[in-house]
């Protein structure tokens, strides 16, 4: 018997849901795109149970400057719950005319006090953590600017619950601070303690998520569209050439949003693409709980959500050394997509690679993300 890590119970567990499961545009029964993109679509919205994020917001720009040959904006807007999301906003400096837009999806990497600030860079000096955690994860780039200079606007938010949208400890309770004092980190050791706090708060956050009639995937589609239609409404971007694309916790951002909502029109997933086999069976202790969504295997395997966005183009980025998966199941989940996309006739409009080393995004992997939207972005 395989070892996994629900013991005897793994391999009963893995027969519960049929392969492919009801939902799956793999299945003989479905033949009609639209069709089956129409019942799918509502069944995992329906999961997902969003809570009511507002309509679009009004963004209030709190700083406007250029740096590094970009126009920078530095906006936040309000949502119907929480502190402000702050966000940053970079295109090229001297563009004109609306610019094909991206929506830059910032990681998760065990770090709630920082968001944006992960794959952007601004005037303000770099933060020690973010010098770090950029040579680790990206080659050393910030690579929302890096795409804004191929003639980019880029939107690049903070996500539920990180920066400025991230969960104050003196707003919780004194017994569950772990001893932590009830302030805003300063120091980096304070930082560092605040992150493992907040690791550890991951499972209060989803339990009660659970007890409110909501999911974490949910609430991020909920504000990442919002996002959307932050970067969408703006005069300097062109809101039918959008794309959007991350690493880790941006790649499963990626594939919620870009399989559930077609105004992204080019999507890139990095570093966070398998089957819920994997999940299952062998890499579950991983990961953080905003990927699940509750009943949804029983529809759809992972990848398929992200499917759900056929013949729109599609580009997934892996690791052979992913410590997050298995090689296994990350090609098996390839082959779902490869099936999928093939049924549609959209086979050039998927594709995927595998890249030597471990978990991340790194300069090589930019540079074939950077071309894929150029492909669909720029003509």
């Amino acid at each position: 018997m395989k070892e996994t890590m629900i013991g005897v119970y793994g391999e009963w567990a893995a027969t519960i849901v049929e392969d492919p499961p009801r939902l799956s545009f793999r299945r003989e029964e479905w033949t009609d795109l639209e069709t089956w993109r129409r019942v799918a679509r509502e069944r995992v919205l329906e999961c997902l149970a969003q809570p009511d994020a507002g309509g679009v917001p009004e963004v209030r720009v709190h700083r406007k400057y250029t740096y590094d040959g970009l126009y920078i904006e530095e906006l936040s807007w309000r949502l119907p719950y929480g502190p402000p999301t702050e966000a940053v906003f970079l295109r090229p400096e001297n563009a004109t005319g609306p610019l094909p837009g991206i929506l830059a999806l910032h990681d998760h990497a065990g770090n709630k006090y920082f968001g944006k600030r992960k794959i952007s860079r601004t005037r303000e000096p770099q933060h020690p953590l973010m010098v770090e955690h950029q040579a680790r994860y990206y080659g050393g780039a910030a690579w929302a600017n890096e795409i804004a200079k191929r003639g980019y606007a880029v939107l690049v938010p903070d996500a539920f619950p990180f920066a400025s949208r991230r969960v104050r400890l003196q707003d919780v309770p004194e017994g569950i601070r772990q001893g932590l004092p009830a302030k805003e980190p300063e120091t980096i050791a304070e930082i560092l303690a605040y992150n493992e706090w907040a690791a550890q708060h991951e499972s209060i956050m989803a339990k009660s998520l659970l007890c409110a009639g909501t999911t974490w995937p949910g609430v991020f589609l909920a504000e990442d569209q919002r996002a959307l239609d932050v970067l969408c409404a703006r005069e300097d971007v062109d809101a039918e050439r959008i794309g959007c694309g991350g690493l880790s916790g941006g790649g499963m951002r990626t594939v919620y949003l870009a399989g559930l909502d077609a105004r992204v029109r080019c999507a890139v997933c990095v570093g966070l693409m398998t089957t819920w086999r994997d999940y299952l069976l062998n890499k579950s202790h991983t990961h953080t709980w905003m990927i699940y969504t509750p009943l949804l295997p029983r529809d759809l395997d992972f990848p398929e959500i992200l499917g759900l966005r056929v013949p729109l183009p599609t580009l997934v980025l892996n690791n052979l050394q992913d410590q997050l998966f298995t090689v296994p199941e990350m090609r098996r989940a390839d082959d779902i997509l490869q099936q999928v996309f093939k049924k549609a006739g959209a086979e050039g409009h998927y594709r995927c690679s595998f890249y030597p080393g471990p978990h991340k995004f790194d300069r090589a992997m930019q540079k074939e993300a950077f071309e894929w939207f150029d492909r669909w972005l720029r003509g």
